[in-house]
């Protein structure tokens, strides 16, 4: 199944979506909105289902679906936490700088909580004060949405309240992000609004590319109307979704529509940091992955961050090559209070 929210006030309005993504039907008979969905979980689902089986049938009312008229599929949500579930990308952040990556790392996730008041929906523009000095950058990621997590849950336990998985670009700040955590208090100015694929779909729509609470399809990012990434995201991963929820959870429950983010995708390539697509490898899912290898290698970061007017795409295909997710395709604008 898959959902979506098109722009409708500050929650949406749900949509049921078919399975190639050019049909929707309403769905705010069954639930108003997503979070409403999610918060009755158990009774709403069903009911949501059948009008997905009647969307490909043909027995509901049917109108065409447009990306660029979703909102993000939950347009605000009461949690929002992100993972690093690839080593690889920590290890280079930090070679890059010449630290050792603690030996807690690769047996407890690091996690941030940012910002879920205002994401973007995955066709707005990541719109900046100025794109010089702040080190704009995307991050291409999956993340699942929960229903209500237990506190304390384990690992094991974790993977039954996954509700549904989709996309992210979690836009970060680069130039902002060395003082703030030089405060010793994390992630805020240097997070800020992420945008989400268009469509959720339920664990079962990825057929066997969910396995081991992972997603085991490529994430395709091009920037530029380039082709920038395409790590595989059930690679080099060192914790799976029930792993990071089951961190999330350890001192507090989970509310339905908890978001929680895998980190960037990052592959290694033969024991080592991966490579440009031009050059034989799949890529990178941010600027500063390639900036960190450049460092390494040649001394110092070539490739620019962001600047006004740059586009990125993030999107996912199944083994047949048809989308599941739909795109995230932003350019980044001028902001004008």
């Amino acid at each position: 199944m898959k959902l979506a929210s098109l722009k409708n006030g500050r929650d949406g309005k749900l949509v049921v979506v078919s399975n190639d993504i050019t049909r929707y039907t309403d769905a705010t008979r069954v639930a108003p909105s997503l979070q409403a969905a999610l918060d009755d979980w158990e009774n709403i689902a069903p009911g949501l289902m059948e009008l997905a089986q009647g969307l490909e049938t043909g027995s509901v009312p049917v109108e065409r679906f447009h990306e660029r008229e979703c909102a993000s599929p939950l347009p605000r949500a009461y949690q929002w936490a992100d993972g690093s579930a690839y080593i690889n990308h920590v290890e280079l952040v930090r070679k890059a700088r010449g630290a050792e990556v603690p030996a807690s790392f690769y047996e407890d996730p690091l996690m941030y909580q940012g910002g879920s008041d205002t994401f973007l929906g995955p066709r707005d523009d990541i719109v900046m004060p100025t794109d010089d000095g702040w080190g704009i950058d995307m991050e291409g990621e999956v993340a699942v949405i929960t229903g209500d997590v237990p506190m304390g849950v384990s690992a094991d336990e974790a993977g039954a309240y996954i509700r549904l998985i989709m996309l992210v670009n979690d836009v970060s700040l680069r130039g902002l992000i060395p003082g703030e955590l030089a405060k010793g208090f994390g992630f805020f100015q240097s997070k800020p609004s992420s945008a989400f694929s268009p469509c959720a779909v339920t664990p079962d729509e990825l057929g066997d590319a969910w396995q081991d609470g992972a997603v085991h399809l490529p994430l395709i990012v091009n920037y530029n109307g380039k082709p920038f990434g395409k790590a595989h995201a059930g690679k080099d991963l060192t914790f799976n979704f029930p792993k990071l929820i089951a961190h999330a959870a350890k001192s507090r429950p989970l509310s339905a529509g908890t978001i929680i983010g895998s980190g960037t995708v990052s592959n290694k390539l033969d024991g080592g940091p991966g490579k440009a697509i031009a050059e034989g490898g799949d890529g990178y899912s941010c600027i500063a992955e390639i900036r960190m290898i450049e460092t390494i290698y040649d001394g110092e970061a070539k490739t620019p961050f962001m600047k006004f007017d740059d586009t990125v795409e993030i999107k996912m295909k199944d083994k047949e090559g048809k989308s599941i997710f739909g795109a995230i395709h932003q350019k980044v604008s001028k902001y004008e209070r």
